[in-house]
């Protein structure tokens, strides 16, 4: 058994597993694998296609003559074994009659399954299927309309079968949609694959850049994970399909996307593409391109799955009236209509409106009505009589039964049900909207407060870029400082190592003058006056020079000639050899001479016979010094270097920690940025919703005001009588 699936697993590099690969009898133990041949490059070595966690090897097995996918682990992916279990029992329950097509390759998960050097790793064995990438299939075919149209619908079916299924792939790219030649779909790469038993971990990648949502982080792991990158690949292929000179014009060749990229997602004010796809006369186009800009900044899980195919020629609108518009507007939350039916049904948010009075003014009577109906006949009979009569026109007079008719009709006409309905359902629409407030200007607000974040954002993102870069130019500053200090110091000390030659020279050559005046003063401490004493030089004028310290040659340098002022004549005076002049009585300048000749003459002597070398041990003791010297300066120019190592891991180390620091603060304000982005969006999804029932409100309060004015007082007199 290999070394557990540890977070401190090492795993070996691509490279390392070609070269395991050579020797497929060696290296693999299971029995379809052993002895497989591998697919070569032309320099005889296993072909690998590497990615970010693997490198995958095409094998042809000895014994079933079988193609395999073969891939090989080079990083440590947490919880691997029990994610490819997972995903493996997930796909072997599908049932391939009910999938819309062949999408799915077996795979087997193989634990210690390979051995490179000491150490067994897994491995992960695919079938091999004859297929091109969605990408090269579109450079070969996008000019075919009714192909690409097909091709759209297959893959929204593709994504029909997974979400039915509760699974997701986690990175739907061109590079992972594989095209047969039936132009079905094959799916491939399952490493960041969802299925329910997985519920609770986290991602282990995040899909490549190209096809996915800004806000995708490693927390969104769920049945929503393909939703944004299945939107992009979509309208990608409808709009191809609409118009194929769009690959020409917003795809590069081999490039890593089909025709926007991760800088339109992120930036959409700012994208050409986009512009291009919105701005197209196509509404297929155009409003798939809008959906998708609309969904790069709302969270995964409030994404709509793709659900039927967009038709290629939309019926138009049937006419509705004022009340009823808003509402079918509300029913795909603000989308535009012809994608109605592309949508999955969205819940109502909405409160109800309040009802409004029955069209038509005043239904049936009550027993008000019919009084009040009596009373005004009855009431003009009095007044004619009592005006007949002679009854004083003054109040109350004859019009007292018309002012008590009409009050008595007033009483009933404001007790109608239609009326009192239509005042309270008009003060409730009334107090909704108040407490609903102006969707404009809420718009407004969120307009402002988003403008102000993208160029705080815009900041924060051109600024930590030039943090890192500043981190970088110290870093190399100290470095350079380091290495100019090193340099120095070390020139310093090779300038002392080169000199030590030259060095030993010197020493040599000083101990052996040392020496020989060594033994040239012994030699004249040897040669005593009294013994052989120079000519002229007698018995008592050797005591008087020894009682002055002068007994040998070695006693004496010269002499010195003085002037005797008292007779006129020239005297001398003795310098001894630790310089002091000594006047001794009887040797005059002549017999100075006499001793210095005799001194000379010995002095000459004994340097002719001075020693000419020194000896062995004399030698070594000089060279033993030089060598300690040359020993101490070569210690101190590996402390040098050594200096200049500390200062290069400290520069380093600083560097690290900098960078640490950077990228957890960068982290955080990612997520703080991840998070009010989100926030935007859930306050863009309800701006939304609020507009439509602010729309709704209106135009119930303004019908429900028109009908209020229809129960007028006049309007109840006719009901009275004539029954509408």
């Amino acid at each position: 058994m290999g070394p557990p699936l540890g977070p401190q697993r090492q795993f070996p590099s691509g490279a390392a597993y070609a070269e395991a690969l050579q020797h497929t009898l060696l290296c693999f133990r299971h029995p379809e694998l052993k002895g497989a041949r591998p697919e070569l490059t032309k320099l005889g070595m296993p072909r690998a296609i590497s990615g970010a966690f693997a490198s995958v090897f095409s094998l042809t097995s000895a014994t079933t003559g079988q193609r395999y996918a073969v891939k090989c682990f080079t990083r440590h992916v947490p919880d691997q074994e029990r994610r490819y279990e997972a995903i493996s029992s997930r796909l072997a329950r599908l049932v391939p009659a009910e999938l819309s097509q062949p999408w799915k390759l077996g795979f087997e998960y193989l634990p210690d399954a390979i051995r490179v050097g000491n150490d067994l790793y897994p491995v992960l064995k695919m079938d091999w299927t004859e297929a091109v990438t969605l990408s090269s299939w579109l450079d070969a075919h996008h000019t075919d309309r009714h192909a690409v149209g097909r091709l759209a619908d297959r893959f929204e079916a593709l994504t029909r079968d997974l979400s039915a299924h509760e699974i997701a792939h986690g990175d739907l790219q061109h590079g992972n949609l594989l095209v047969a030649g039936d132009d079905t779909f094959r799916l491939v790469d399952y490493d960041g694959m969802y299925v329910p038993a997985l519920a609770g971990l986290g991602g282990t990648e995040r899909g490549h850049r190209n096809y996915q949502s800004p806000l995708r982080g490693n927390d969104d792991f769920g049945t929503a994970l393909d939703r944004f990158s299945a939107w992009v690949i979509f309208m990608s292929l409808k709009a191809i399909a609409a118009d194929p000179a769009l690959w020409g014009q917003l795809h590069t060749p081999s490039g890593e996307f089909l025709l926007l990229t991760e800088e339109d997602f992120t930036n959409p004010a700012g994208s050409t593409g986009l512009r291009t796809l919105l701005a197209h006369p196509d509404r297929v186009v155009s409003g798939l391109a809008d959906q998708v800009r609309s969904l790069a900044f709302q969270p995964l899980d409030l994404l709509p799955p793709l659900a039927r195919a967009v038709p290629e020629q939309p019926a138009p609108a049937p006419t509705t009236t004022a009340s009823a518009a808003p509402a079918a507007a509300s029913g795909t939350g603000g989308l535009p209509g012809w994608m109605s039916g592309h949508l999955a049904e969205q819940p109502a948010s909405a409160p109800a409106t309040p009802g409004t009075a029955p069209p038509g003014g005043f239904r049936t009577r009550t027993a008000l009505d019919v009084v009040a109906a009596v009373l005004w006949p009855i009431a003009v009979l009095a007044a004619l009589l009592m005006f007949v009569a002679g009854v004083p026109t003054t109040l109350p007079g004859p019009a007292a039964p018309l002012v008590l008719a009409a009050a008595v009709t007033a009483f009933t006409w404001r007790r109608r049900a239609e009326r009192v309905r239509s005042r309270a359902d008009l003060a409730a629409l009334t107090d909704q909207l108040h407490q609903l407030g102006d969707p404009s200007k809420a718009a407004a607000k969120l307009h402002k407060e988003k403008a102000a974040f993208d160029a705080a954002e815009a900041d924060r993102h051109a600024a930590h870029p030039r943090a890192r870069s500043e981190l970088t130019a110290r870093y190399h500053a100290a470095l350079k400082e380091a290495e100019k200090r090193k340099v120095r110091e070390q020139r310093e000390v090779d300038k002392k190592i080169d000199g030590l030659a030259e060095d030993l020279r010197k020493t040599l050559a000083k101990a052996l003058a040392d020496k020989q005046s060594a033994y040239v003063r012994d030699q004249l401490a040897r040669r005593l006056i009294a013994q052989s004493p120079p000519h002229g030089i007698g018995p008592r004028l050797a005591d008087r020079l020894a009682a002055h310290g002068i007994r040998s040659a070695a006693d004496f340098t010269g002499y010195r000639p003085v002037q005797n002022s008292a007779y006129h004549s020239t005297g001398a005076v003795l310098i001894r050899s630790n310089g002091h002049s000594v006047n001794v009585h009887g040797i005059g300048e002549a017999k100075a001479l006499a001793l210095v000749t005799w001194r000379n003459e010995a002095a000459a002597t004994a340097a002719a016979r001075r020693p000419t070398a020194l000896s062995r041990l004399e030698r070594q003791s000089a060279e033993q010094e030089i060598a300690l010297r040359r020993t101490q300066l070569t210690n101190r120019r590996k402390a040098v270097e050594a200096d200049a190592d500390a200062s290069r891991a400290q520069a380093k180390k600083r560097l690290e920690e900098e960078q640490e620091r950077l990228a957890r603060e960068n982290s955080t304000a990612e997520d703080r940025a991840r998070r009010k982005r989100q926030e935007f969006s859930r306050r863009t999804v309800q701006l939304q919703q609020n507009r439509s029932l602010h729309t709704r409100l209106s135009a119930a309060a303004e019908n429900t005001r028109a009908r209020h004015h229809e129960l007028s007082y006049a309007r109840y007199l006719r009901f009275l009588y004539a029954g509408r």
